[in-house]
């Protein structure tokens, strides 16, 4: 039976805009930076550009765009556990909605298996949520504007001019390349805090095959 749960529905859901929305408050009452509507969209658009460029087919595509919207809702519970709190969360919305056991199976183990400290690529949808959000790594997540006050992650992120994620010319590696003002931070202050997610990324790519690699201001240090 096909499913009338799409991408363009969930994005557009009322419920489920206000648990993103929430889940966003309670991060920013904790001092993380931002995940909101620009981060789980983010996501959900890398999750459905690498499947598809690996030549998924389209409902595979749609299912980890889904997955990418929902990943985070688990924090309006406790950022602590979000992964699985956000997977039973999700499989309640999307049972609801009737949608086939198999497709919220595959949803649910993805976000269940996000979070770098229980992550595991299981599936071409959890693999591709594993990178698409550990990849997002940007100037415009970071919350505080007193750059005084600012934590290793605020500079971190802030450091980052730009991030592209793309596929090596031979499609052989997936390459997460940054422009990183290091006046700001350094790369050891990078790898401090992303190292793991970055392995992760590894892990990850090495499901669909491909090497993951890593390129700071032009240095390939992954």
């Amino acid at each position: 039976m096909a499913s009338i749960v799409t991408y363009k529905y969930i994005r557009q859901n009322p419920d489920i805009i206000t648990y993103i929305q929430q889940a966003d408050d309670a991060l920013a009452a904790l001092g993380f930076t931002e995940h909101a509507f620009a981060h789980v969209e983010k996501v959900a658009q890398t999750a459905g550009w690498l499947l598809e460029s690996l030549n998924y087919d389209e409902r595979t595509i749609e299912l980890a765009k889904i997955a990418g919207m929902l990943h985070d809702i688990g924090n309006v519970i406790n950022r602590v556990d979000h992964a699985q709190s956000g997977a039973v969360m999700a499989f309640r919305l999307l049972d609801n909605l009737s949608m086939p056991a198999t497709e919220i199976c595959s949803i649910i183990s993805a976000i269940g298996n996000h979070d770098e400290s229980t992550a595991q690529p299981l599936n071409p949808i959890s693999a591709a949520l594993i990178i698409a959000d550990k990849t997002d790594v940007r100037r415009s997540r970071v919350r505080n504007s007193d750059f005084t006050t600012f934590d290793i992650h605020d500079r971190v992120n802030y450091a980052v001019e730009r991030a592209e994620l793309r596929f090596s010319e031979d499609k052989s590696a997936l390459e997460l390349v940054l422009d990183i003002d290091t006046e700001i931070s350094s790369v050891m202050e990078y790898f401090e805090i992303f190292l793991e997610r970055m392995l992760l990324c590894k892990r990850a790519s090495a499901f669909f095959g491909v090497r993951f690699a890593m390129i700071v201001n032009g240095t390939n240090v992954l």
